[in-house]
């Protein structure tokens, strides 16, 4: 009797709904999709209607084998004349996602299963912060994978809030410590965390109070990634090796523990040439003319200033960077979502655009990897998001950091004490000081240290991405051993070779 031929893989990739986190799981579906599986690319309406709008019906359609569905995120939809156009409040859909999504994602796991032109769903690959997920998966009995978009050093940082509290650091006596020095306090013997104070853990923990949502919503997901089957990090060995360690006893007993696997730079594991079905999934409308400006420019002569999707400012710290950026003399390109400033329309002064008239680029969104691989960026100042971080390394390009919340933090912290490649920028920004930085890095001897640096880096997480390198084994192994149907399983009732 001929040996039956084993049913392709389907894969239900399931992101947090903000552009940060829907970028590196697309690069881990897009992995997927290239190794035979079958992909389900699953996102919040809300965020699906962006897409639409931004890169057109025909796109957003799917294409052979792989496909877009989508939930409601439980938000409430914005009203008339509210701009549909805009980064979420992040707290409220943490909220929304953990009480409202788990009912949705059971319903399209079942109708993803009765369908008959796709295969059934044989794993789940979520965002390691929609861990409601998780409950669905079990049901079916499917391999349960959780993608960590954050850096290892964050999660740490996340997962020793208890650690904080326990030792009396945590919660504030009252807000006036924010101020009074408080945070500078060193926190030591961390596990797998080097130099650490009290500012430079995520940012949630700087409360009064430990009820508040985001501190519980906090530990309850970095805890209950101990039940996923594996959890894969957006990162790679010689960068974060001793944190993964750190963290690998943090997910289990050691019996059931799941596999961490680093798997990172996503950005370069994953296929560059795919079909345009699966290009970049930009909540905002890339402009190509971003890479036309930067053409003919001299090498490393351009600061590009990007604070990622979520950041907002006050309109005055907007116009110190401005001044700064100014003062600086060099040529910039300043990406400016229109939802940068909080409340309002960024308002830059008309003085600020004449006098950097001819030696800068404003967009409101860019292909932000290509930027940085351009030679003619020389410096990146940034938030330091973890996407960003990484793309300015895998672009070989010192950063000025300027933190904002969450994890930003704590990777500000290593990028300036642990990896060398960056300079951070104080909260209170001012002017002389971003004028300052820029000088140093793109001019001064601790510039010339840091690209050198960056240009390591760089080098390193090509090693770790190209075949045979340590990511791009360990994605081989994350398929191999726990992504693929394994003879005999009979998941949901159906029985796979």
């Amino acid at each position: 009797m001929a040996a039956e031929m084993p049913p392709q893989p389907h894969a239900v990739c399931l992101p947090y709904p903000a552009q940060g986190h829907i970028a590196p799981m697309l690069n881990v579906a897009k992995l997927l999709h290239a190794r035979g599986f079958h992909v389900t690319f699953v996102n919040s309406e809300y965020n699906h209607a962006r897409l639409v709008r931004t890169r057109g019906a025909a796109a957003m359609a799917g294409g052979a084998g792989f496909r877009f569905a989508t939930i409601p995120d439980g938000m409430q939809a914005p009203s008339s004349g509210e701009d549909d156009d805009v980064t979420q409040d992040i707290p409220s859909l943490c909220k929304s996602t953990t009480e409202t999504c788990l009912g949705p994602f059971r319903r399209l796991l079942a109708e993803l299963n009765a369908a008959g032109d796709r295969p059934p769903v044989t794993c789940v690959v979520s965002d390691l912060i929609m861990g409601f997920s998780m409950d669905a998966a079990k049901e079916l009995g499917l391999p349960y994978v959780q993608l960590w978009t954050a850096s290892t050093v964050s999660y740490l940082g996340y997962r020793h809030y208890r650690l904080l509290i326990d030792r009396g650091i945590a919660p504030l006596k009252d807000m006036n410590q924010l101020t009074d020095g408080y945070l500078d306090m060193p926190v030591e013997d961390v596990p797998g965390l080097r130099s650490m104070r009290l500012r430079d853990f995520p940012t949630f923990i700087r409360t009064t109070d430990l009820d508040e949502f985001m501190v519980r919503y906090a530990i309850k997901e970095t805890e209950r990634a101990a039940g996923a089957t594996a959890v894969i990090l957006n990162s790679f060995g010689d960068l974060e090796g001793e944190a993964v360690e750190a963290m690998e006893p943090l997910l289990g007993d050691g019996n059931g523990k799941p596999k961490v696997y680093t798997v990172g730079p996503l950005s370069l594991l994953a296929p560059r040439s795919t079909s345009s079905t699966i290009g970049s999934l930009s909540l905002w409308k890339e402009q190509e003319e971003c890479l036309q400006w930067l053409q003919g420019k001299e090498p490393a002569s351009v600061v590009y200033v990007n604070f990622g999707s979520i950041v907002v400012m006050t309109n005055e710290q907007l116009v110190e960077f401005a001044w700064g950026l100014a003062n600086s003399g060099h040529h910039f390109m300043w990406v400016i979502r229109p939802d940068l400033v909080r409340g309002d329309s960024a308002v830059l002064p008309p003085e600020f655009l004449m006098e950097t008239a001819g030696r800068r680029l404003m967009a409101s969104w860019c292909p932000q990897q290509e930027v940085l691989d351009h030679p003619a960026v020389g410096a990146f100042l940034t938030h330091s998001g973890w996407n960003s971080t990484l793309e300015s390394m895998c672009g070989g390009v010192p950063v000025i950091s300027w933190p904002f919340f969450g994890d930003q933090q704590t990777n500000c912290r290593y990028q300036c004490k642990e990896w060398g490649v960056g300079m951070e920028i104080d909260n209170n920004v001012q002017r002389d000081a971003v004028t300052g930085l820029i000088a140093e890095l793109m001019d001064g001897e601790k510039g010339k240290q840091m690209r050198k640096r960056a240009e390591e880096w760089q080098e390193k997480a090509i090693m770790a991405a190209k075949p045979g390198g340590s990511s791009h084994r360990n994605f081989d192994e994350l398929v191999r051993d726990v992504l693929l149907p394994k003879t005999g399983d009979s998941a949901h009732g159906v029985t796979r070779d």
